[in-house]
């Protein structure tokens, strides 16, 4: 059976109507250095019986220490190509790179068959991203929320349309 996550996009629009969106960069050993294709939004797993935006809004928090307040846009989901789905929304918000995020951890073997456990933070790095920034960053599967956040602010005309592509 396919795994269900949920999570939230923030966005903020800049004085020159340019959107910026706020991504994470997974933590642990396997993507230390691994800068492309990496990114996402905070999201994680659904718990049983749990509403799915307050999964997102859980997960959000529990992987950058920041709480998520609405409104927030529907975005649909999104499907990997293992099964995974991923129910997104997004909202406006404000955060500044000083403040740092603070992210729940997780505990593997490390390394590989050493015996030896080691605790990693869940999220190790997050930062706002322009639409130029967000192709080689982001991880491909999810670019289509990103799609769907331009199309809802440029039909509100929070923001000006871009030429952007169906996949990256």
């Amino acid at each position: 059976m396919a795994k269900t996550s949920a999570g939230l996009l923030m966005y903020k629009i800049n004085e020159d109507k340019q959107l910026h969106c706020f991504l994470v960069h997974p933590g642990g050993p396997y993507y230390v250095g691994k800068q492309w294709g990496t990114w996402g939004i905070p999201k994680g797993l659904v718990e049983e019986g749990e509403e799915l935006i307050e999964a997102a809004q859980r997960e959000f928090h529990e992987e950058t220490g920041l709480i998520a307040v609405g409104p927030f846009h529907l975005l649909e989901h999104i499907r990997y190509s293992k099964g995974k789905v991923v129910h997104a929304w997004a909202f406006a918000g404000e955060w500044n790179r000083e403040d740092g995020i603070t992210s729940n951890s997780f505990e593997i073997e490390w390394p590989p068959k050493s015996g030896l456990r080691q605790e990693f933070p869940e999220i190790d790095e997050a930062k706002w991203m322009n639409m130029s920034e967000i192709p080689r960053h982001l991880h491909p599967a999810q670019w289509p929320l990103i799609l769907r956040l331009h199309q809802i602010l440029v039909k509100n005309g929070d923001i000006a349309p871009q030429n952007l592509p169906e996949s990256i």
